[in-house]
């Protein structure tokens, strides 16, 4: 079992990032304070827009972010997690630049689809217009026989964009009614399963009633994969 803290480039957003402490603490097989995982919360908002920067020309947010992955290592954190997903089209940069591991959100969204008893095959993606361009997921997944169905743009526009606003706005009451009726798309045109790939999503989501079809939660799987690496496995599925 490691001592060293994790490390966690958050404020993209912070609620999300907040979350991901919750889940964090929550999912990890402990009786007492000395029992979690130390670790280190680095939650700067003012990394510039993930989305903007990729598809828009807006600025680029690399700079931001070794300056949180600096801050991470001269904290002494022993790993990386980056609770945005689209954070993570600069994670070849990211990685290049430290020596410290970076946790990849979606080898934990495939291993919590696992978890699930989701097999390889068709399953939806909601996600920020950046990620779907960037097709983090589809690239990384379609060699281990996952097919990822994305919203449309029409979609994209009426549904998942605003929802994701409305979350990073703290009015996620009223992302469920959009986030939902997109992910009820998605498993009408074949998805077993629906992940949210974007660590707004779940906040939304889990704001009104349950989905019935499986719904793979990013932040709960990022959670997962850092109790992992610290060697402190959930016995229980909080």
């Amino acid at each position: 079992m490691t001592e060293q803290s994790l490390g966690v480039l958050g404020g993209m957003g912070p609620l999300a990032s907040a979350q991901f402490m919750l889940r964090l603490t929550l999912l990890t097989d402990a009786a007492r304070d000395q029992d979690h995982i130390p670790a280190v919360l680095w939650s700067d908002p003012r990394v510039p827009d993930r989305t903007a920067a990729r598809i828009a020309g807006g600025e680029d947010p690399l700079p931001a972010l070794l300056r949180g992955i600096r801050g991470l290592e001269a904290a002494g954190c022993g790993a990386i997690a980056i609770p945005c997903n689209t954070a993570h089209g600069w994670f070849d940069a990211m990685q290049a630049a430290t020596p410290l591991p970076i946790l990849h959100i979606v080898d934990a969204a495939e291993a919590e689809l696992l978890r699930l008893g989701v097999t390889p095959g068709p399953i939806g993606l909601m996600g920020t217009a950046g990620t779907l361009a960037m097709r983090l997921y589809q690239e990384r997944l379609a060699p281990r026989g996952w097919t990822c169905l994305v919203p449309d743009e029409a979609e994209m526009t009426r549904l998942v964009s605003p929802g994701i606003a409305e979350v990073k706005a703290n009015r996620v009451a009223e992302a469920y009614a959009p986030l939902a009726e997109a992910a009820q798309l998605l498993v009408a045109r074949g998805a077993r399963a629906v992940v949210l790939g974007c660590t707004e999503i779940p906040l939304g989501i889990a704001a009104g009633p349950a989905l019935p079809f499986p719904v793979c939660d990013t932040i709960d799987g990022l959670a997962r994969a850092a109790i992992g690496w610290a060697g402190r496995a959930a016995s229980h599925p909080m």
